[in-house]
């Protein structure tokens, strides 16, 4: 390799390794952050309305549709601001992936809407819901990563 592309390829990389954790949390932080405000303006969320009969179905109808969407907003702000500051990072977490869990079960409640030919051709929802594998991953590596331990390849 060219002597220069090396050493430009090794500072790229030494970049990529000071500043990929960071740039992950707060962009991951950020999508909470954002999604989760939209939601507490009815119409805004392209999510609202699965997520709400989602919630519904799965908490028994206990609730109203502003008590979820509202929970379900400070839940998600509420990640954003943990991965924003990079505090309680344990809890956030936590919330982070127990709120992933609560995404995918529309694929199980409501094949139709997320679906246009099961199993593989999914709707604008599905795509919303299968994206969070990415966000899924992103949390296994900042959580990796509590400890101040560094990745290995």
């Amino acid at each position: 390799m060219n002597k220069k592309i090396q050493k430009a390829d090794t500072a790229i990389t030494a970049w990529m390794s000071k500043y990929g954790l960071l740039l992950l949390r707060v962009s991951i932080g950020i999508v909470f952050f954002w999604f989760g405000f939209l939601k507490f303006f009815e119409g805004l969320s392209p999510a609202e309305g699965i997520a709400i009969r989602t919630i519904d179905k799965l908490a028994f109808h206990l609730f109203s549709e502003k008590v979820i969407i509202y929970g379900l907003a400070v839940w998600e702000v509420g990640i954003g601001i943990g991965l924003l500051l990079n505090v309680f990072m344990r809890i956030t977490l936590l919330l982070l992936f127990l709120q992933m869990i609560g995404t995918f079960t529309p694929l199980f409640l409501f094949p139709s809407e997320v679906f246009h030919v099961f199993p593989y051709s999914l709707t604008l929802e599905g795509q919303y819901i299968i994206k969070n594998i990415i966000i899924i991953s992103a949390g296994i590596v900042l959580g990796a990563n509590i400890r101040g331990s560094k990745l290995a390849a």
